[in-house]
C-alpha cells in the first residue's frame, strides 16, 4: 500500500482513511453529506495525490498522443486541456484521461490511479514514433480546491488572476509561494474551483497556506467519498463503474471526445460501430420512490426482466433522492421513460434524465 505524501496530515485531522487503488487514501473526514455540502455552498480541497502523470516530451511527442487517444490533441494550444481516452483493440476503453499541453513539445497526461501501470505499459508499448515519455507519477502531488468560493478564497495567494482561468484552461506559476505550480481549471465535482499539480516536497507548504487563506470561507478537506457523490450529481463517468475494457466509447457518451480526424488505435473499427448505431446506452435515472440504488443492482423493465445493471448509485446529498446510472436497451433510453431498479425485493420506479441530475 503506497503512501500519498500527505498522508500523515490526513490522519491527524481525523480522516478515515481506507485503501483504494494501492494507496491509503481519505475516504471521509465530518461525513460525505457534509463534505459534500462545503463543496457544493463554498470550498473544499480533495487530496488526489494518487492520480498518475506522464510527461511526454519532444518532437513525436503529438504523434504518439494522437496515436494513441480518441481526442484531437493537434487542437490543443498551450495553457489548454483536453479530456480523452485510450482506446482498446477490442472496442473498450483502457482509461479515461486528461491531456495538458505545457510546452510546444511538451504534454503532461493525468490518468486513473487504478490504471498508472497499465496505462504506462501501454503507452510504452505504442511508442514507436521515438518520443521522450516518463512517468513521474510519484514524484507529484495534486490537489483539487474545488466549490463556488474557491476562487475568492485562493485569489492572495497567486499573482495570476484566477477568475480569468476558464474550464479546461490553466497557467503554470506561483501559488501559496511555489513557483511552477500548475493551476488548472479541470474539476470533476461540477462547482467550479481549481486542481494543483506540484512536487511531493512543495505539497505541505501548499496545502498549510490554501487552508489558511480559505479559513474565513470556511474551507474543509474533503474525501473521497464525496467526491464520488459530487462526480455522479454531475453524471461524470468513473472508470472502473460506468467506463471499462469492455465498454463502447459510444454507449457510455463518449462520442464527443471520439474525432476520426486523425487516425488511433482501433479507429477503423470504432467508426463502423458508430455507423451501424447502438444497441444500448448510459442512461441516468432517478428514483420516484424512496431507496438507494447501489453499483451491481439490477435495472428491470415493468415485467421485472432484467434489462440492465446500476453502474453508479447514490441517494444525492443536494438532490434528497437516488439517483444512479447503467446500461440499457435503446427502447429504454429516451428522457421520461419508465425503468425499475431492483433493491432487494422490490422493484423501484424510477425515471430516466437527463444530465446532469445538479443543475447548481
Amino acid at each position: 500500500m503506497k503512501n500519498i505524501a500527505l498522508s500523515s496530515t490526513h490522519e491527524a485531522l481525523g480522516a478515515k482513511m481506507v485503501p483504494f487503488a494501492g494507496f491509503n487514501m481519505p475516504v471521509q473526514y465530518e461525513g460525505i453529506n457534509i463534505e459534500h455540502e462545503t463543496v457544493r455552498n463554498s470550498v473544499g480541497v480533495f487530496d488526489v495525490s494518487h492520480m498518475g502523470e506522464f510527461l511526454v516530451e519532444g518532437p513525436n511527442a503529438l504523434a504518439l498522443i494522437q496515436k494513441i487517444t480518441s481526442n484531437d490533441a493537434s487542437k490543443l494550444t498551450i495553457g489548454k486541456a483536453q479530456y480523452s481516452y485510450f482506446p482498446n483493440e477490442t472496442g473498450g476503453v483502457i482509461d479515461d484521461l486528461i491531456i495538458y499541453k505545457l510546452k510546444e513539445e511538451t504534454y503532461l497526461l493525468v490518468v486513473n490511479a487504478g490504471n498508472i501501470e497499465k496505462d504506462w505499459n501501454w503507452v510504452k508499448a505504442k511508442n514507436d514514433v521515438g518520443a521522450d515519455i516518463r512517468d513521474v507519477s510519484d514524484d507529484y502531488s495534486l490537489l483539487a480546491i474545488q466549490g463556488p468560493k474557491a476562487i475568492e478564497a485562493m485569489q492572495s495567494i497567486t499573482s495570476h488572476n484566477l477568475s480569468d482561468i476558464k474550464f479546461y484552461n490553466f497557467v503554470v506559476g506561483d501559488f501559496a509561494g511555489v513557483e511552477n505550480v500548475i493551476i488548472s481549471a479541470t474539476g470533476y465535482t461540477g462547482s467550479g474551483g481549481f486542481e494543483i499539480y506540484c512536487k511531493n516536497s512543495e505539497v505541505k507548504k501548499i496545502w498549510d497556506a490554501v487552508f489558511e487563506a480559505g479559513a474565513d470561507y470556511g474551507i474543509k478537506p474533503i474525501g473521497l467519498a464525496a467526491r464520488d457523490t459530487l462526480r455522479l450529481e454531475m453524471g461524470y463517468c468513473l472508470y472502473g463503474n460506468d467506463i471499462d475494457e469492455t465498454t463502447s466509447p459510444f454507449e457510455a457518451g463518449l462520442g464527443w471526445i471520439t474525432k476520426f480526424t486523425k487516425p488511433f488505435t482501433n479507429s477503423e473499427k470504432l467508426a463502423k460501430e458508430k455507423e451501424a448505431g447502438l444497441k444500448r446506452k448510459l442512461i441516468a435515472f432517478e428514483l420516484d420512490e424512496k431507496g438507494i440504488p447501489r453499483t451491481g443492482y439490477d435495472i428491470v423493465d415493468a415485467d421485472g426482466n432484467v434489462i440492465g445493471t446500476v453502474t453508479s448509485g447514490t441517494m444525492s446529498p443536494s438532490l434528497k433522492k437516488g439517483i444512479g446510472l447503467g446500461y440499457v436497451p435503446m427502447d429504454f433510453t429516451a428522457v421520461d421513460s419508465k425503468i425499475y431498479i431492483q433493491i432487494r425485493k422490490n422493484a423501484i420506479p424510477a425515471t430516466v434524465i437527463k444530465l446532469p441530475f445538479y443543475k447548481g
